[in-house]
């Protein structure tokens, strides 16, 4: 290794860590920060973000970045892990200096607060109170995305952050495609007439006994408690801060079980992912998810692919029945899959069903364009929430805490994020299938409570690689194929085929 990599690499991990500090008050702003400590917070998490860019577009940066180029790192072997470093880093510093250090600081200060004005204007059904941050934020947005500059369509500039290579023109067939199956699909379910299977699911569940429970469930399937956390919050995440130190955050609902079981399914596949990525890569530009899709995927398929499956509750459902025998005392094992395989239109994206979930995405991307070319302003933002809702799953929003106000990711800036679900669930399929096809004992073990298969393949062929690899190029490494609905829509109506006797 030359000088000159020897010099990035160190400046590189300075900047890795000046990332992680923010992180660290990201995640005590949302879980254990008071509410008048917002202006505060907001202002230290500027001041970092300041730190970080200036630092990571500095001519001294450039110039190492140029000079271990030059050096001919990786010795031209393209598969290198120093090669992949110098491409990730040439690609973030070449968008990074476009940037000017003044917007990135004001964007971190506003999301910073915004955050906090959503969570008080979601409590108390407010939006009026949100508008004005949300019309900041769009318009700081179309500042980025003219500074760094994009081909075509605006909403390309935003969604490259998230998923390297995606474009609107791939997303707006490929969302026809799953809005057309979805619709298909949920219409043949409901012409069975088998409506209210999952009203034993609202039977009260003590939080307490719901968090404990779903503790012992996310360490079985392999979250270290050594090296993370689970904690409570509005609105679920995870984060880390190292490999050795993610956190995983959950809210309860007495009266709705799945969200936190199959929340914290969801939050824990974020988590392996970043608990096993090579630990050589801690401080570069590889550590880290090559792209929230592949993360998404991840997730979904521990939420759903496993933790929706009828083999996982073979397994788990007796001692359900046994933390909550008043709830679920007189349900059978085959009742409570139905219920939790229950397709409905719901009104809350993260509760809604596997069948009916793309949509919820699809509306969201379908606003964050009309935002972002000023097609829909924000004050008429609710309305045509409320407006798509009714023609896309036919439900009537009674209230903005409901419909417009319930994620959190425009206040946090995350536009351009929605669409990684749906390129996540697509993902999911493929990577559970490919490793079934390596190791057809993962249903057999899943059903016995051993996951050590699935999860060892899944480090293997995704997790171990950070963001060596393209996007792409993981999946067609991991699975063989690039991105196909395929195996999606095949899964889609064979699982809900056989739940409602299609």
């Amino acid at each position: 290794m030359g000088n000159a990599m020897v010099a990035l690499k160190a400046r590189l991990a300075d900047l890795y860590n000046l990332g992680m500090a923010s992180a660290v008050l990201g995640w005590d702003q949302r879980v254990f920060m008071p509410a008048g400590g917002a202006e505060s917070r907001a202002r230290q998490l500027a001041t970092l973000a300041k730190l970080h860019h200036e630092m990571g577009v500095s001519r001294e940066t450039q110039d190492l970045l140029a000079a271990a180029e030059a050096e001919g790192a990786g010795g031209g072997d393209g598969a290198s892990d120093d090669a992949a470093l110098l491409r990730v880093a040439r690609r973030d510093l070449d968008k990074a200096i476009k940037v000017p250090t003044s917007l990135v600081v004001e964007m971190t200060e506003v999301c910073s607060l915004a955050e906090e004005i959503w969570v008080k204007a979601r409590a108390e059904n407010d939006y009026a109170s949100f508008a004005p941050w949300l019309e900041r934020i769009v318009g700081l947005k179309r500042q980025y995305a003219a500074a760094i500059g994009y081909q075509k369509r605006i909403y390309n500039a935003l969604l490259d952050d998230f998923e390297e290579g995606m474009t609107a023109d791939v997303l707006d067939p490929l969302f026809e495609e799953l809005k057309q199956a979805a619709v298909e699909l949920a219409g043949a379910i409901r012409a069975k007439g088998q409506r209210g299977r999952d009203k034993i699911l609202k039977r009260a569940c003590e939080e307490a006994k719901q968090e404990v429970f779903s503790r012992k469930v996310v360490a079985d399937c392999g979250f270290d408690f050594s090296r993370g956390r689970l904690d409570r919050t509005v609105h679920p995440f995870c984060t880390n801060f190292s490999p050795n130190d993610v956190r995983i955050t959950m809210r309860y609902d007495k009266n709705w079980l799945p969200g936190a079981l199959f929340g914290c399914l969801h939050e824990m596949g974020h988590a392996f992912y970043e608990m096993n990525i090579k630990a050589e890569y801690e401080g570069t530009p590889l550590a880290g998810g090559v792209s929230l899709g592949v993360h998404e995927s991840q997730s979904r398929l521990w939420e759903n692919m496993v933790g929706r499956s009828r083999g996982f509750w073979e397994h788990y459902y007796p001692e359900l029945q046994r933390t909550f025998p008043r709830a679920f005392k007189d349900v059978s094992v085959d009742k409570f899959y139905q219920a939790i395989n229950a397709v409905a239109p719901s009104l809350i994206r993260v509760e809604a069903d596997e069948v009916t979930y793309n949509l919820h995405i699809i509306l969201r991307y379908e606003m964050e364009t009309q935002l972002l070319e000023g097609k829909l302003s924000v004050a008429d933002a609710p309305a045509a929430w409320n407006a798509k809702m009714k023609a896309y799953l036919g439900i009537e929003v009674p209230s903005d805490r409901e419909g417009i106000l319930q994620d959190v990711h425009w206040s946090g800036g995350g536009i351009g994020y929605f669409p990684t679900y749906s390129l996540g669930n697509i993902l999911a399929t493929q990577f559970f299938e490919a490793a079934v096809r390596a190791k057809p004992e993962i249903p057999t073990d899943i059903a016995g409570g051993k996951f050590g298969g699935l999860f060892a393949w899944l480090k293997e062929n995704v997790h171990q690689y950070g963001r060596k690899y393209p996007p792409a190029e993981l999946v067609k490494r991991a699975t063989g194929e690039t991105l196909t609905t395929r195996p999606y829509a095949a899964y889609l109506k064979r699982k809900f085929g056989e739940v409602y006797g299609l």
